[in-house]
């Protein structure tokens, strides 16, 4: 069963608290590494968050004649 997407707040939460753990140098390898694979997915998808975000406002727009 997969989890539910995160909102672009919670996504971006979670990927703030990786960066620091890594940044820490506190973290052995491996999970340095599983870190960041997670890191990329949250990135992905507050890139997603923002797309949408970025077409509804376009979409809001008038459109020029």
């Amino acid at each position: 069963m997969t989890e539910p997407t995160p909102s672009y707040e919670q996504a971006r939460d979670q990927l703030l608290a990786i960066v620091q753990q890594l940044e820490s140098g506190d973290v052995p390898l491996s999970e340095s590494m599983a870190l960041w694979e997670r890191g990329e997915q949250l990135a992905a998808i507050c890139t997603q968050w923002l797309e949408g975000a970025r077409a509804t406002i376009e979409a809001a727009r008038p459109k020029p004649e």
